[in-house]
């Protein structure tokens, strides 16, 4: 299958100053913000991660907020990705936004937002979904749908509406701090445009912009 991408190009001068600004752009004309038609689930990204021995895995997951510190998703901490987010903290997250011929690709290093950060985030969910974060062991083997549905329903009785749900203390944010991220777009021939900002050294805030070979 081929299909040749004239959408767009990506040259320096279009950049914005900080790769976090860049983004916010970008994410902006996915998510169909300024009128445009927004992408369906326009935050879902892959997030790649590896254990202590190098294997890595890989899953979609939703973007819960972005700044210059990094990336933020929410997870159980003792799922395989904050398993492996703890044994070996880096990763990867790629947002593959087909439809604008865009990805962007950030790799970096991964640490826990904190519990305060945890729990605003936790108490804007809805309902279902704060008691489905305690209802679900997530990664592990269950024995079936029934035994889930049971937990859930047991934990709608444990907290009935009108109660308010704590958030799980195995439960919380990963935050991928950037040390590089690319930014790319299809051109014609496969000879695509791809920008990146790469931290210059670690501790600091500096970026340099650099045009990768597609």
């Amino acid at each position: 299958m081929r299909r040749a991408y004239q959408a767009g190009r990506l040259d320096p001068d279009q950049l914005a100053t900080t790769w976090v600004e860049q983004f916010a752009r970008w994410f902006a004309e996915a998510a169909g913000e300024h009128g445009a038609a927004g992408l369906p689930e326009a935050n879902a990204a892959v997030f790649a991660t590896a254990s202590a021995a190098g294997q890595p895995s890989a899953r979609t997951v939703l973007l819960k907020g972005f700044d210059h510190r990094g990336l933020v998703i929410y997870t159980n901490y003792t799922s395989r990705k904050g398993r492996e987010s703890a044994e070996n903290p880096f990763g990867s997250l790629v947002f593959p936004w087909y439809a604008l011929q865009r990805q962007v690709v950030v790799i970096g290093a991964v640490e826990r937002v904190s519990r305060a950060e945890t729990e605003r985030y936790f108490t804007s969910r809805p309902r279902g979904s704060q008691l489905g974060a305690w209802a679900s062991h997530q990664s592990e083997i269950i024995e079936s749908r029934e035994s889930l549905d049971a937990r859930a329903a047991r934990l709608a009785e444990r907290w009935p509406p009108g109660t308010p749900v704590p958030t799980p203390p195995f439960w919380g944010g990963l935050r991928l701090v950037p040390r590089t991220v690319e930014f790319w777009q299809g051109r014609t021939d496969r000879l695509h445009d791809r920008l990146r900002y790469r931290r210059a050294a670690e501790g600091t805030d500096l970026w340099v912009v650099e045009r990768l070979s597609p």
